[in-house]
Protein backbone atom coordinates (compact mmCIF):
# COMPACT_ATOMS: atom_id res chain seq x y z
CA UNK A 1 0.00 0.00 0.00
CA UNK A 2 1.32 3.48 -0.82
CA UNK A 3 1.84 6.19 1.81
CA UNK A 4 -1.21 8.28 0.92
CA UNK A 5 -3.52 5.26 1.18
CA UNK A 6 -2.09 4.52 4.61
CA UNK A 7 -2.64 8.14 5.67
CA UNK A 8 -6.29 7.94 4.56
CA UNK A 9 -6.69 4.75 6.63
CA UNK A 10 -5.10 6.48 9.61
CA UNK A 11 -7.58 9.35 9.39
CA UNK A 12 -10.49 6.91 9.13
CA UNK A 13 -9.38 5.43 12.44
CA UNK A 14 -8.93 8.87 13.98
CA UNK A 15 -12.50 9.77 13.00
CA UNK A 16 -13.62 6.58 14.76
CA UNK A 17 -11.52 7.46 17.84
CA UNK A 18 -9.24 4.44 17.40
CA UNK A 19 -5.94 6.21 17.90
CA UNK A 20 -3.86 3.06 18.28
CA UNK A 21 -4.93 1.89 14.84
CA UNK A 22 -4.32 5.38 13.45
CA UNK A 23 -0.76 5.34 14.76
CA UNK A 24 -0.27 1.92 13.20
CA UNK A 25 -1.37 3.26 9.79
CA UNK A 26 0.82 6.36 10.13
CA UNK A 27 3.71 4.00 10.78
CA UNK A 28 2.76 2.03 7.67
CA UNK A 29 2.85 5.25 5.66
CA UNK A 30 6.31 5.97 7.07
CA UNK A 31 7.45 2.48 6.10
CA UNK A 32 6.14 3.03 2.58
CA UNK A 33 7.78 6.46 2.24
CA UNK A 34 10.54 6.84 4.84
CA UNK A 35 11.70 10.21 3.50
CA UNK A 36 8.28 11.88 3.82
CA UNK A 37 8.57 14.29 6.77
CA UNK A 38 4.83 14.97 6.82
CA UNK A 39 4.11 11.34 7.69
CA UNK A 40 6.46 11.46 10.67
CA UNK A 41 4.88 14.73 11.78
CA UNK A 42 1.35 13.35 11.54
CA UNK A 43 2.37 10.27 13.49
CA UNK A 44 4.04 12.46 16.13
CA UNK A 45 0.85 14.49 16.52
CA UNK A 46 -1.24 11.35 17.00
CA UNK A 47 1.24 9.91 19.47
CA UNK A 48 1.23 13.15 21.45
CA UNK A 49 -2.57 13.24 21.51
CA UNK A 50 -2.50 9.69 22.85
CA UNK A 51 -0.03 10.63 25.58
CA UNK A 52 2.80 8.62 24.01
CA UNK A 53 5.26 11.45 24.47
CA UNK A 54 8.49 9.49 24.05
CA UNK A 55 7.28 7.93 20.82
CA UNK A 56 5.98 11.32 19.67
CA UNK A 57 9.42 12.81 20.29
CA UNK A 58 11.10 10.20 18.09
CA UNK A 59 8.77 10.91 15.16
CA UNK A 60 8.85 14.68 15.67
CA UNK A 61 12.64 14.68 15.68
CA UNK A 62 12.77 12.73 12.41
CA UNK A 63 10.27 15.10 10.79
CA UNK A 64 12.34 18.07 11.90
CA UNK A 65 15.56 16.41 10.69
CA UNK A 66 14.05 15.71 7.28
CA UNK A 67 12.75 19.30 6.95
CA UNK A 68 14.84 21.47 9.29
CA UNK A 69 13.36 24.72 7.96
CA UNK A 70 9.76 23.70 8.63
CA UNK A 71 8.56 25.94 11.47
CA UNK A 72 5.53 23.78 12.23
CA UNK A 73 7.67 20.68 12.72
CA UNK A 74 10.16 22.56 14.88
CA UNK A 75 7.38 24.06 16.99
CA UNK A 76 5.72 20.70 17.52
CA UNK A 77 9.03 19.07 18.44
CA UNK A 78 9.55 21.82 21.04
CA UNK A 79 6.09 21.28 22.53
CA UNK A 80 6.77 17.57 22.86
CA UNK A 81 10.20 18.18 24.39
CA UNK A 82 8.61 20.59 26.85
CA UNK A 83 6.06 17.98 27.86
CA UNK A 84 8.80 15.40 28.41
CA UNK A 85 10.76 17.86 30.56
CA UNK A 86 7.64 18.52 32.61
CA UNK A 87 7.22 14.77 33.18
CA UNK A 88 10.89 14.46 34.19
CA UNK A 89 10.51 17.36 36.62
CA UNK A 90 7.39 15.85 38.15
CA UNK A 91 9.29 12.60 38.63
CA UNK A 92 12.14 14.45 40.34
CA UNK A 93 9.64 16.21 42.62
CA UNK A 94 7.79 13.05 43.61
CA UNK A 95 10.96 11.04 44.24
CA UNK A 96 11.57 9.87 47.81
CA UNK A 97 14.36 12.46 47.97
CA UNK A 98 13.06 15.29 45.77
CA UNK A 99 15.60 17.20 43.72
CA UNK A 100 13.92 20.59 43.45
CA UNK A 101 16.90 22.35 41.88
CA UNK A 102 17.10 19.87 39.00
CA UNK A 103 13.30 19.91 38.65
CA UNK A 104 13.36 23.72 38.46
CA UNK A 105 16.01 23.63 35.73
CA UNK A 106 13.94 21.22 33.66
CA UNK A 107 10.83 23.33 34.18
CA UNK A 108 12.62 26.53 33.16
CA UNK A 109 13.70 24.79 29.98
CA UNK A 110 10.12 23.50 29.47
CA UNK A 111 8.61 26.99 29.65
CA UNK A 112 11.30 28.32 27.32
CA UNK A 113 10.30 25.67 24.77
CA UNK A 114 6.56 26.07 25.33
CA UNK A 115 5.65 29.46 26.77
CA UNK A 116 1.96 28.46 26.72
CA UNK A 117 2.37 25.48 29.08
CA UNK A 118 0.18 26.20 32.08
CA UNK A 119 1.33 23.00 33.78
CA UNK A 120 5.00 23.89 33.45
CA UNK A 121 4.51 27.40 34.87
CA UNK A 122 2.27 26.18 37.67
CA UNK A 123 4.67 23.40 38.67
CA UNK A 124 7.65 25.75 38.45
CA UNK A 125 5.84 28.20 40.73
CA UNK A 126 5.29 25.45 43.29
CA UNK A 127 8.93 24.32 43.08
CA UNK A 128 10.25 27.86 43.46
CA UNK A 129 7.95 28.46 46.40
CA UNK A 130 9.15 25.26 48.09
CA UNK A 131 12.75 26.36 47.47
CA UNK A 132 12.12 29.77 49.02
CA UNK A 133 12.49 31.64 45.73
CA UNK A 134 9.34 33.65 46.29
CA UNK A 135 9.90 36.39 43.71
CA UNK A 136 10.45 33.87 40.93
CA UNK A 137 7.58 31.73 42.23
CA UNK A 138 5.25 34.71 42.08
CA UNK A 139 6.27 35.49 38.50
CA UNK A 140 5.54 31.92 37.40
CA UNK A 141 2.26 31.72 39.32
CA UNK A 142 1.22 35.01 37.68
CA UNK A 143 2.03 33.57 34.24
CA UNK A 144 0.09 30.38 35.01
CA UNK A 145 -2.91 32.52 35.97
CA UNK A 146 -2.55 34.55 32.81
CA UNK A 147 -2.77 31.31 30.84
CA UNK A 148 -5.72 29.96 32.85
CA UNK A 149 -7.39 32.73 34.88
CA UNK A 150 -10.10 30.42 36.23
CA UNK A 151 -7.78 27.76 37.65
CA UNK A 152 -8.67 27.80 41.36
CA UNK A 153 -5.53 26.02 42.56
CA UNK A 154 -3.37 28.50 40.65
CA UNK A 155 -5.27 31.36 42.27
CA UNK A 156 -4.67 29.87 45.72
CA UNK A 157 -0.99 29.33 44.91
CA UNK A 158 -0.60 32.92 43.74
CA UNK A 159 -2.31 34.22 46.89
CA UNK A 160 -0.20 31.96 49.13
CA UNK A 161 3.06 33.04 47.51
CA UNK A 162 2.03 36.71 47.70
CA UNK A 163 1.24 36.34 51.39
CA UNK A 164 4.54 34.57 52.14
CA UNK A 165 6.45 37.20 50.20
CA UNK A 166 4.78 40.04 52.16
CA UNK A 167 5.60 38.30 55.45
CA UNK A 168 9.22 37.77 54.37
CA UNK A 169 9.55 41.45 53.45
CA UNK A 170 8.10 42.54 56.79
CA UNK A 171 10.52 40.24 58.66
CA UNK A 172 13.46 41.61 56.66
CA UNK A 173 12.39 45.17 57.45
CA UNK A 174 12.16 44.38 61.18
CA UNK A 175 15.60 42.67 61.17
CA UNK A 176 17.23 45.72 59.59
CA UNK A 177 15.96 48.00 62.36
Amino acid sequence: MDGESCIRKAYEYIFNSDFEAAIYWFEQAIAAEPENAAYYHKCAVSCARSGKWTKAKVYADVAEKLEPDNEEYRFHAQIIQSRLLLAEAQSLISDSTPNLNEAAERLRHAVALDPLSFDAYYTLAMVCQASGQLDEALDHAREALRLDPNHSAARRLFADISRKRRIARIRNTIRRK
